[in-house]
Formats: C-alpha cells, structure tokens, sequence
C-alpha cells in the first residue's frame, strides 16, 4: 500500500503520519481483535450467549434513559412515542438479560429469514441488470442465500453457535485489516516538507 492509497482513506497528512508514528498501537489492537476472534470460534455458546447478555444490558439503559427523556419533555409532541419506545427497549433487554440462549435462537431466527430474503434478492438483481461486477453480486447473493438456508435447517440449534461464530469472523477480519494497516503506516516514507 502506498502513500495514495491511504490519503484517499484519509486525506490529511498529519494524520497520516500520525498513523505511522503510532502504527504499534494499532498493529497490537489487531493482533488481539484476531485473538479475541479465534476465541470466539472455539467458545461460540460462550460469546452467543455473553452478546446477548451485552445487547440486553445496553437496551436497558437506552430504556431507562429514553423514559427519562420523554417525562422531562412531557410537553412535546412525541411524549407517548418516546415513552413506549423506552418501555418496549427496557422489556427487552430485560428478557434479553434473564433469557440469553433463548433471545440467541430468535435472533438468529430472524437473521436466517433476512440472510435467505437478501441472498434472493440480490441474485435477482445481479441476474436481471447485469451492471458492472455483476458476476460478483451474485456471488454475494449465492454465499448470503446459502447462509441463510444452513441457519434454517440448523435452527435452533444454530441459536447457540451462530452469533458467536458470526462475532469470531467479524474479529479475525477486523484484526486482519488492522494488522495490515499498521504494517503499511510503518512502511510509509518519512514525513517530507
């Protein structure tokens, strides 16, 4: 990767060499994201059901806080909406909380049913327009409809493993790229004037 390649991620010199001033960090950042992912694949049920725990705790705070919000502008129009939008969040990341594994195989219920939904899709249009790269659509639509369809007929068993399994990829690739992002800031030339 060179100089170019960057600015036209980032098109400011001074962040560019800061980047490579502190390419370390994020070379160690990499290194355990691909870890953590790693982790992930060999303890799936462990990060499913710990995600669950995460995404309901967090949907209980914005709850709380959206309540809170809507009674000090009880004034306002969106009152009622902005009420029941916290109570419907607070109730469930309270059934998130006390039902992880349960909320897993819902959720990936409905990730099977969008992934076969979107892989469809998405062959369809590849296969209809024919625009430029559409061989590549439709590969994406291949692999999104397949992935789809092995959740499907794994349900729900695949409830238990898939969201950590999904959380352990998103964290290899993530590191991945930030592991070769920090070895091409190191590489840049020397900061000229």
């Amino acid at each position: 990767m060179d100089v170019t390649e960057i600015t036209f991620i980032n098109p400011s010199l001074s962040d560019i060499q800061g980047l490579k001033k502190n390419w370390g960090w994020l070379l160690a950042l990499g290194i355990v994201s691909i870890i953590l992912g790693i982790l992930a694949l060999f303890s799936s049920v462990f990060f499913t059901v710990a995600s669950m725990l995460f995404f309901g705790w967090i949907l209980v705070i914005i709850g709380i806080l959206e309540m809170v919000h809507s009674f000090w502008n009880r004034h306002w129009g969106g009152f009622f909406l902005h009420l029941f939008s916290g109570i419907l969040a607070f109730v469930a990341g309270v059934i998130m909380i006390g039902n992880p594994a349960g909320s897993a195989v819902i959720l990936t219920l409905m990730m099977a049913m969008f992934f076969m939904v979107a892989g469809l899709f998405r062959i369809i249009t590849a296969l209809a327009m024919r625009f430029p790269s559409w061989r590549w659509r439709l590969f994406d639509g291949i692999i999104t409809l397949l992935l789809g369809i092995l959740l499907w007929e794994q349900w729900p068993f695949s409830g238990l493993w898939a969201i950590g399994m999904f959380i352990g990829i998103a964290l290899i690739i993530s590191g991945w790229s930030s592991v070769m992002l920090a070895l091409a800031a190191r590489d840049l030339p020397p900061r000229t004037a």
